[in-house]
């Protein structure tokens, strides 16, 4: 009977340390290995938008459908475009040939000038002959030559002002037809924007816009998903990331058919918002005067990259799929 007792003792001391043994167990997968079944698909997704309004006459596309960068998506109405970059090259034109105007009045004010100071010369050296015969000619025929001199001095100092004001002119001309050039290049630049193109290769998603559509410029009408940049994000809890670095191999299991990828880890997030501490209007903490007791751990965004060759074909990857994420162990 004693032995009996003793074997009974004896199995039940092994049962509860295998007990014990399986809840450490338990706890230290659950609480401190690296895995997590809160993890989101995610990728680059680029909000297409006109960048100029007008009514859209053709769409090019259908929702869910692969494009290629650079292909056409949908086109805004050309028209009143084109006419504005027909309208801004008859500006162009004119302010050309106001330049060209401007031009030859500087030219005909140069050559005023040019005949002004010949006459200035003339005139003064005839007053100083004039001058230096004294009492051999008269006074009046001096005083006149000097008045004559004066006037040519004056003249030449107007051809300079209205060479001065040509030159003004022109300035003014100039920078008129560099104000058109850049208007006919912006009118060029609206024109080739009604064309809405793909600015990367994707998969159209979310198509809001139909042929007749009024489009605005900058609201966004569909969205172009980058399948060839996805990613996943996985939270893991706080207790867990010591055991997470930047480059561990990383087995991603998706809920749609439980296929396995594998990926790296990118990068881990080194902040995330404190809802339990806002900011009072002063600006100080305003710190809350309860607590729970119970404090959960928070979750840390971690970015896995996915291997593409791990990925079997025909899978299909959605940005907001679930997946589970488990952390492999590295191999020294």
């Amino acid at each position: 009977m004693k032995n009996a007792n003793v074997v009974r003792m004896s199995i039940t001391a092994v049962v509860v340390l295998l007990a014990l043994l399986l809840a450490w167990l338990a706890w230290h997968h659950y609480m401190l290995s690296p895995w997590t079944r809160d993890a989101r698909v995610r990728a680059e997704v680029v909000r297409i938008a006109p960048d100029v309004p007008g009514r859209v006459s053709q769409v090019l596309v259908q929702d869910n459908q692969m494009v290629e960068q650079g292909q056409l998506l949908y086109v805004i109405d050309p028209q009143p475009y084109e006419l504005a970059v027909a309208s801004a090259r008859a500006d162009l034109a004119a302010a050309t040939a106001a330049a060209r105007n401007a031009g030859a009045s500087v030219a005909a004010a140069s050559a005023g000038i040019a005949a002004s100071a010949a006459e200035q010369q003339m005139r003064q050296q005839q007053a100083a002959r004039r001058a230096g015969l004294g009492d051999l000619v008269s006074r009046e025929a001096r005083d006149d030559a000097a008045a004559q001199a004066r006037a040519a001095t004056a003249g030449l100092a107007q051809a300079q002002a209205n060479r001065q004001a040509a030159s003004a002119g022109q300035q003014q001309a100039l920078a008129s037809v560099e104000q058109a050039s850049v208007a006919l290049a912006r009118a060029e630049l609206e024109l080739q924007r009604t064309q809405v193109r793909a600015p990367r290769a994707g998969t159209v998603t979310n198509l809001d816009v139909r042929q007749g559509d009024w489009a605005s410029a900058g609201q966004a009408r569909m969205a172009l998903v980058g399948t060839q940049s996805m990613w996943v994000y996985a939270y893991f809890e706080e207790t867990k990331l010591p055991a997470i670095h930047v480059g561990d191999v990383v087995d991603i299991q998706l809920m749609a058919g439980g296929t396995h990828l594998r990926g790296r880890v990118e990068g881990i997030a080194t902040g995330i918002a404190d809802a339990a501490s806002p900011t009072a209007d002063n600006l100080l903490a305003d710190v809350q005067p309860t607590f729970n007791w119970i404090r959960l751990a928070q979750r840390i965004p971690v970015r896995v990259g996915i291997d593409p060759a791990s990925m079997p074909e025909g899978t299909l990857l959605a940005a907001g799929m679930s997946a589970s994420v488990r952390v492999l162990p590295t191999r020294n």
